[in-house]
């Protein structure tokens, strides 16, 4: 009985399919394990430079514009108007991409005026829109280069009627200056015997003469010149121009007010100027036949009657500065009193 109990049973005898598992498992095992044994360094130095590398870089991508379409025209929405044409006429992106037909055709009529053919740019990217005009027929195309040439044509035609016109009145002026001065019968006799190419260059150039020697100020020039020096020519310029140093009305003046500087030239009128050069033949004329009468030489008393007119209004002129030029430095702001008011504001003794 103990030598039963002591003696064990033989194990089972393992299935060909489990054996043969085993057996793939330890050869397979065993290969790796060598191959490990062999490739150990290069594996670990392949994880090393694989974990230390950096990851790539990846490109974002930009986000994907929406898909509402805003018209900037008229501030609508597709929702607003389902059926209106929409058009996308630039390289502008976002909200501004989108416009209506009719409202991209409405904007670009206000900024044509009428002229269909002229480029017109997107106000955001200067984009140039692409305009198809549909054909209108040969007559009406033919109509339409013919407005076209007339309107490039008109601005030259107009400055070129101008100029004749301003040509053709100087040069009658011209001729009636000549006849003015010097006598009618002497004037003709001129004007016959002279070549009408020298007449058509040299008459014009007479009105021309007039308002350039206009526009020389000399008395102001000369005004300015006694001003600058009224210390030492006081005397001189009390004989020629009349100045009183009391102002009037005696205003209350405590103390002299420092001598501003010289304001004497009034802004020059272009229509005044004009008007006083080509006027100056006949009052000339008429002053030379009036005072002058008793010198027969036509030209020499026109000479003579323009340069006393030219003398006279030069000196007054220079007087009415200089009174001008006085009264503006004798200036002087009162204090605001009940006094004041009623004796320079009200005069007259009026509330």
């Amino acid at each position: 009985m103990e030598a039963d109990d002591e003696i064990s049973d033989p194990p089972a005898p393992a299935s060909p399919a489990v054996s043969s598992e085993r057996l793939h498992q330890h050869a397979s095992s065993s290969t790796l394990s060598r191959l490990g044994s062999i490739l150990g360094d290069d594996i670990s130095q392949a994880d090393d430079e694989i974990t230390l590398a950096p990851p790539p870089a990846f490109e974002v991508a930009p986000p994907p514009e929406p898909d509402e379409r805003y018209c900037w025209v008229c501030f609508a929405t597709e929702e607003d108007d389902r059926s209106a044409p929409w058009v996308k006429p630039c390289n502008c992106r976002g909200a501004t991409k989108w416009v209506h037909q009719s409202c991209l055709l409405r904007w670009i009529d206000e900024k044509q005026r009428g002229n269909p053919f002229k480029k017109i740019n997107c106000p955001q990217c200067r984009t140039e829109y692409i305009v198809i005009l549909p054909s209108m027929g040969s007559i009406a195309m033919l109509l339409e280069r013919l407005d076209r040439l007339a309107k490039r044509m008109s601005p030259g035609l107009a400055a070129g009627v101008i100029v004749c016109s301003v040509y053709w009145s100087a040069l009658t002026f011209g001729a009636i200056t000549v006849l003015q001065t010097i006598g009618y019968e002497r004037g003709m006799a001129v004007l016959c015997k002279a070549e009408p190419y020298a007449l058509m260059l040299c008459l014009p150039t007479i009105p021309a003469a007039l308002i350039i020697g206009r526009m020389i100020r000399w008395e102001l020039i000369l005004l300015r010149f006694f001003q600058k020096r009224q210390v030492r020519l006081r005397q001189f310029i009390s004989l020629v121009l009349p100045v009183s140093n009391e102002p009037n009305p005696a205003y209350p003046n405590p103390a002299p007010l420092p001598v501003g500087p010289l304001h004497t030239s009034d802004p020059l009128s272009v229509t005044r100027l004009f008007c006083g050069a080509l006027i100056l033949p006949t009052v000339s004329s008429i002053i030379g036949r009036v005072f002058f009468s008793s010198v027969e030489n036509n030209l020499r008393r026109t000479i003579i009657g323009g340069l006393v007119f030219v003398t006279v209004k030069g000196v007054l002129k220079m007087y009415y500065q200089q009174r001008k030029y006085t009264r503006a430095n004798r200036r002087l702001i009162l204090d605001y009193t009940a006094d004041n008011v009623r004796r320079y504001k009200f005069p007259r003794g009026g509330d």
